[in-house]
C-alpha cells in the first residue's frame, strides 16, 4: 500500500478518510461505498483511517481485534451493495496504533449502502446525482467479469415482468428518495441495479433470472428439480416429484416454502420428562442451503437443473458449478467466492439471505442446535452436493 504517512498528512485527498470515532459505523460505510464508487476513475483504492484526527494524527485509541473484526464486517452484513473489495489492518504510525480499511474500486458499481450511492468529492463524502450515478453505470459495463452481469443479448424489455421489478425489488432496492427523482427511465433504473446493458440495449442476465416473463427460454437448466423416494437411493420409487421453476424472486419463495414443509416437526421427550420441538430436518438450515444452490450454480451453458433428492434417511441438494474463482477445497465450507454477485444481491435486498457468506454456517449452526448429524458435503469437478441426514 503507499505511504502512510504521506496518506495521512493530505488533506485534500480524495481517497483518504480520516475519523477519531471508533464506533460511527454510518461514517464507516459512507466512506467504505463512496471509495468502492472511484467516481474520479482513478483506479486507486481508498483508505479510512480509524483513530485519527482531523489533521491526521494518531490519536492513541486503544486499536483491538474486536475493533478490526467489526470493520471487516461491513464488507457482509449487507448493507453495501454489491459487496465491497476490501481489506482491515492494525498500522502502527508515529508510535500509535491505527486501524485502516483498504477499499479497492468496484469491478460493478454503482455501489448502494441503504440504498443510496455515496461518492467522494474532494476530501468529502455525498450523494451522487443521477447523472453521476450513469456515469458509473457506464464504467460498470466495460468492466463486467461474472456472467449474471452479461447481456443477454437475446432478450429485450419485453421479456421482463418489469412489474415484479417495479414492485417488488425496486422499493427495496433503491431509496424512497432517488425513486422519487424525476426523469429516470426503466433503462436507467434496471441499469443502476446491474439490470440492464446499456451498450446491447438489453437486459442482463439476472435481469431474465430474476424478472423474465419465461426464463426457461433463455436458459433451459434454470429450474429445481425436487423427488422424494420411497428408500435410501434412487433405484427406490419416487412416492413425489416436483419442478420449480418461473422468475428467479418465485423460485426462492417456493424453495422456502418446501424447506418447511419437508421439516417435519416433532416433540420428543427428555430425561427430565419435559418435551423439546426438533425437525427431522431444521427448516431453516434446508432454507439457507436451497437458496445457496441457486445463487451459486453455474448458469453459463449448463442445462443441468438444481437437484433436490430427498430419501428415506437424508436430502441431498447438487447444483452445477464446482468452486468458483481462487475458492480452493481446503477453504471449503468457510471461504466465499460469488459466481454470480447479482444473485447473491438480490437474495439479500428480497430477504431470502441475511448475511453474505454465512449461509453453509447458518445451516451448520441449525443441524447441532436441533441434534442433527453433522453437515455432509461432496465436490465433483463440475457439481456441488450438500448432504442433511434426518435426525433420529
Amino acid at each position: 500500500m503507499q505511504d502512510i504517512d504521506k496518506l495521512l498528512m493530505d488533506m485534500e485527498s480524495f481517497h483518504v478518510e480520516r475519523t477519531e470515532s471508533l464506533s460511527d459505523t454510518d461514517k464507516f460505510c459512507k466512506a467504505i461505498c463512496a471509495f468502492s464508487n472511484d467516481m474520479p476513475g482513478s483506479g486507486l483504492p481508498g483508505y479510512l483511517f480509524v483513530g485519527v484526527d482531523k489533521k491526521g494524527v494518531p490519536t492513541g485509541a486503544n486499536i483491538n481485534e474486536r475493533l478490526l473484526e467489526s470493520l471487516a464486517g461491513h464488507r457482509n452484513n449487507g448493507q453495501i451493495l454489491p459487496v465491497p473489495s476490501m481489506h482491515v489492518f492494525k498500522a502502527n504510525c508515529r508510535g500509535k496504533d491505527i486501524a485502516v480499511v483498504e477499499v479497492l474500486p468496484s469491478d460493478m458499481p454503482p455501489v448502494r449502502y441503504k440504498q443510496v450511492v455515496y461518492i467522494r468529492t474532494g476530501p468529502s463524502t455525498g450523494i451522487a446525482t443521477a447523472e453521476q450515478e450513469r456515469r458509473l453505470e457506464e464504467r460498470r459495463v466495460d468492466r463486467a467479469r461474472t456472467w449474471d452481469t452479461r447481456a443477454c443479448v437475446d432478450a429485450s424489455l419485453n421479456d421482463l415482468a418489469l412489474d415484479i421489478f417495479k414492485s417488488t425489488y425496486l422499493p427495496s432496492g433503491v431509496s424512497r428518495a432517488v425513486l422519487e427523482e424525476n426523469g429516470r427511465s426503466v433503462e436507467e433504473q434496471l441499469g443502476s441495479l446491474r439490470f440492464y446493458h446499456k451498450k446491447l440495449n438489453a437486459p442482463t442476465n439476472a435481469a431474465v433470472l430474476l424478472f423474465g416473463k419465461d426464463p426457461l427460454y433463455f436458459f433451459p437448466g434454470a429450474y429445481v428439480q425436487y423427488v422424494k423416494y420411497d428408500g435410501p437411493s434412487q433405484s427406490d420409487p419416487p412416492v413425489k416429484e416436483m419442478r420449480i421453476s418461473g422468475d428467479f424472486v418465485n423460485v426462492m419463495r417456493d424453495l422456502d416454502r418446501l424447506a418447511k414443509d419437508v421439516a417435519n416437526y416433532r416433540p420428543i421427550r427428555r430425561s427430565d420428562l419435559s418435551e423439546e420441538m426438533v425437525a427431522d430436518y431444521p427448516d431453516i438450515a434446508l432454507h439457507e442451503l436451497f437458496i445457496n444452490a441457486v445463487i451459486h450454480r453455474n448458469y453459463d451453458g449448463s442445462t443441468t437443473p438444481v437437484s433436490i433428492n430427498h430419501f428415506s434417511d437424508r436430502i441431498e441438494i447438487q447444483n452445477p458449478g464446482s468452486l468458483y474463482g481462487d475458492l480452493t477445497r481446503d477453504q471449503f465450507p468457510g471461504g466465499t467466492a460469488y459466481r454470480n454477485p447479482v444473485l447473491a444481491e438480490a437474495a439479500k435486498i428480497l430477504g431470502f439471505a441475511n448475511q453474505f457468506g454465512r449461509g453453509i454456517a447458518l445451516a451448520e449452526d441449525r443441524l447441532l442446535k436441533n441434534g442433527s448429524p453433522k453437515l455432509g458435503y461432496a465436490l465433483g469437478d463440475n457439481h456441488l452436493v450438500m448432504i442433511v441426514r434426518q435426525r433420529s
